[in-house]
């Protein structure tokens, strides 16, 4: 795992894009996995304008989105089929046979059940996620694993804890009733499949899940602690999501070390 604290939310942001252009640059296809939320909006404003530039092309590119609530429209302004379209998909050249975002609009159990063992193997028909971008929640949660989620978690339906209904509510107007209660999420042993993990985080309200996640034990209380585990993830952090780890200064050093060597090559 590697720890990369910056100052700021746009300093990760920029960082994350130069992973996943290089990524890119590197290979003709690639298999993307995509989040949602606040935190990852910077990453995306960073891969438009890298676009625009003609640095990057999408077309090649596969997306699969982590998860997506359960009981919206997919036209509903805080779904997120809509957040991808106004935040990437709507500014780049990804076609849109190449993106796979779960339907908000299904409730039929055993349509939902179909569906994520489809998702799966689309998943793998596609070779794998080869990179997989990732925020956290309050409570450790990464997509819409919860607390108590099987580290071995596949797609499927999920119940989505109070505090993460309650952190989701600023989208919703402040009501919390609007916010959906569940949702289709890839499970933490599909996350864990994927070849390389982002996970970035900003922000003193994800200090205390950061440390667990980093720092503490593995644990399903946890989900995002199993990316303990991932042979090759990078961890991207702003100084206030950093400031509860013990071990801050020694991730500056190894990070600063890395860049003098990255220099002299």
């Amino acid at each position: 795992m590697e720890i990369i604290v910056l100052e700021t939310y746009h300093e990760i942001s920029q960082v994350a894009a130069e992973i996943v252009v290089r990524s890119m640059q590197q290979t003709e296809k690639i298999v993307l996995g995509l989040a949602t939320g606040s935190t990852p909006v910077g990453l995306y404003q960073e891969l438009v304008a890298r676009y625009k530039k003609n640095e990057i092309d999408f077309s090649n590119a596969v997306t699969f989105n982590l998860d997506e609530y359960v009981g919206l429209e997919p036209e509903h302004p805080q779904s997120y089929n809509s957040f991808m379209e106004q935040h990437l998909f709507g500014e780049i050249n990804v076609p849109v046979k190449q993106q796979y975002i779960p339907p908000s609009n299904i409730s039929n159990l055993k349509e939902i059940d179909r569906f994520c063992l489809w998702y799966e193997e689309e998943i793998q028909r596609h070779g794998g996620i080869d990179l997989q971008i990732l925020g956290i929640g309050v409570d450790g949660h990464i997509g819409f694993n919860e607390s108590s989620s099987s580290l071995q978690s596949r797609t499927r339906l999920t119940t989505l804890a109070r505090s993460t209904i309650e952190a989701n509510a600023k989208f919703f107007d402040r009501q919390i009733d609007l916010v959906p209660k569940m949702s289709i999420t890839m499970g933490v042993g599909t996350i864990m499949e994927a070849k390389r993990c982002i996970l970035l985080a900003n922000g003193e309200n994800k200090a205390k899940a950061v440390a667990n996640a980093i720092e503490g034990p593995i644990t399903a209380s946890i989900p995002a602690s199993a990316l303990q585990m991932h042979p090759n993830t990078t961890i991207l952090l702003d100084a206030s999501a950093a400031k509860n780890l013990k071990h801050l200064e020694y991730y500056k050093w190894v990070y600063q070390n890395k860049r003098e060597l990255e220099t002299q090559m």
